[in-house]
């Protein structure tokens, strides 16, 4: 593998400042998933360099949280510039651990990039209260601090914009990180802390470990009481799990989970715009985003026309190798991401629902699925109550608002929800209604550095983006002057 600057791919993990093998001397590989070529190898640690690096960031918290928010927001500065300068090597980097096109790699760069930028500048904003006193012999105050060490867990799905909008925050609120990268894609993370050590960050403000194994890793992450932070993006199960491991030690813990989106194309909406919007909310990363279009709801007078265009142009995606030119759809991660897909579809079909397009395994190593189109899809099928995590579309037809309020609503998950329409009174009547932490309308994109992004239900606790994001990283403390008269 070659990149412009080759010392941005990393073998070793980061701790202290230094670039360090586990101690077993064990290491995993990092595969290609388009040819399942091994990229690199890379140490497979444990709980005892998890430790190590719970007790470097402790240390290196201890300065880190007296440094002026101008002086780390300078920092975060500079590597947010490195980011940027060498925006080609990492897109071209997390293409190849990850499999999705290269233009959606560029983006995604950009993308985290942005949240270094937004937090940089949020450090200087991190402000507290003067509460009024109930008597004029006291002084109230309400200061925000750093929380202190964070464990940041984030997935393959997207392995550079799921750290910075972590690792950014924590460092900009004055924390220090110990970040565990997803065993499928460590590249990208430790591509990050080769910037963040040119950028000037002292020893121990970010460290990585990397391991194959990471039950482990976790169980020293949430079990430690040093570590007073988690912050995890993954699968609801194990989401529950980190959480049920914090209670010990009552961490402050931020979780974005699973989703299972509707999406929703109302009676008045624009049939063109709404196809539009399913397919940049259904197909990027192959459908493997926790946002993605899980279940399209269409009201019955447009349900015809909206199936026969979003499977037009979901016909005409071209899916292939992430570095080849115009591919809009790559691999999946990995075999089992393909087999559930396949299970998923194969059971629908199985109960009455149509294929419009697509519905099979593609590729010459049967690493792809195809982009799919489903009709007839009915509630009781395994498809509407799973997330998905693949480029299919399942469709559902519907007869009055509140039915499909009411389904969209049927989950235990409340991540995302989209839905199209014309009329104003509904439209806020619909949003407010929507049981979920976040609502696009008339738009299948959502994400941006300058909102709060998160769930409700069993999508998640907290939020990541906007001024709310520094703030899960922060405690309040109460100080109060007596005798300010005496």
């Amino acid at each position: 593998m070659e990149l412009q600057n080759a010392r941005l791919l990393k073998t070793l993990a980061y701790i202290q400042g230094e670039w360090v093998a586990a101690t077993s001397g064990r290491t995993f590989p990092v595969c290609n998933p388009y040819n399942g070529e091994a990229l690199a190898e890379v140490p497979d640690m444990g709980a005892e360099e998890t430790l190590s690096a719970i007790r470097a960031a402790h240390e290196a918290f201890l300065t880190w949280r007296h440094q002026s928010a101008g002086e780390r927001a300078q920092l975060l500065k500079k590597w947010h510039a490195l980011q940027l300068k060498y925006t080609e090597d990492l897109a071209h980097l997390l293409t190849l651990e990850q499999g999705k096109p290269l233009a959606e790699a560029r983006a995604e760069v950009a993308y985290g990039a942005s949240f270094v930028e937004w937090f940089a500048e949020e450090a200087r904003r991190t402000r507290g209260d003067v509460i009024p006193a109930p008597d004029h012999n006291r002084r109230m105050l309400a200061m925000k601090q750093a929380v202190g060490v964070v464990a940041a867990i984030t997935p393959w799905n997207f392995p550079n914009a799921m750290i910075t909008r972590k690792v950014a925050p924590a460092l900009a609120a004055g924390c220090t990180v110990v970040l565990k990268p997803a065993e499928d894609t460590p590249l990208s993370a430790l591509a990050l802390a080769e910037l963040a050590q040119e950028a000037g960050f002292p020893p121990g403000i970010f460290n990585i470990i990397t391991s194959k194994n990471p039950a482990p890793v976790g169980e020293e992450l949430t079990r430690n009481p040093l570590v007073k932070k988690l912050s995890f993006t993954g699968s609801t199960k194990i989401g529950k799990l980190l959480m049920r491991q914090c209670s010990d030690t009552v961490k402050n813990i931020s979780l974005e989970l699973g989703g299972n989106a509707p999406f929703i194309v109302l009676e008045d909406a624009d049939v063109e715009s709404a196809v539009t919007g399913a397919m940049a909310a259904k197909y990027r990363n192959a459908g493997q985003t926790c946002i993605c279009a899980n279940r399209i709801y269409v009201h019955a007078k447009l349900a015809d026309t909206f199936v026969k265009r979003l499977s037009e142009q979901s016909q005409n995606l071209k899916s292939g190798y992430g570095l080849e030119p115009g591919v809009e759809i790559g691999p999946m991660i990995n075999k089992e991401a393909i087999q559930k897909v396949e299970s998923l579809v194969a059971e629908a079909l199985s109960q009455g629902a149509q294929v419009k397009t697509g519905g099979n395994i593609a590729g010459e190593r049967n690493n792809f699925f195809q982009a799919t189109v489903l009709h007839q899809v009915h509630a009781n099928m395994r498809i509407n109550r799973e997330e998905i995590f693949g480029p299919v579309a399942p469709v559902y037809t519907f007869e009055t608002e509140e039915e499909v309020i009411r389904l969209a609503n049927d989950t235990p998950y409340g991540l995302a929800a989209y839905f199209y329409g014309q009329d104003i009174r509904r439209v806020w009547r619909v949003a407010e209604a929507l049981d979920y932490g976040m609502v696009g309308v008339n738009t299948g994109r959502i994400s941006s550095p300058l909102a709060p992004f998160g769930g409700v239900k069993e999508s998640g606790i907290g939020r990541e983006g906007g001024h709310y994001g520094i703030q899960e990283f922060m405690e309040t403390k109460y100080i109060c002057l007596g005798d300010m008269d005496a």
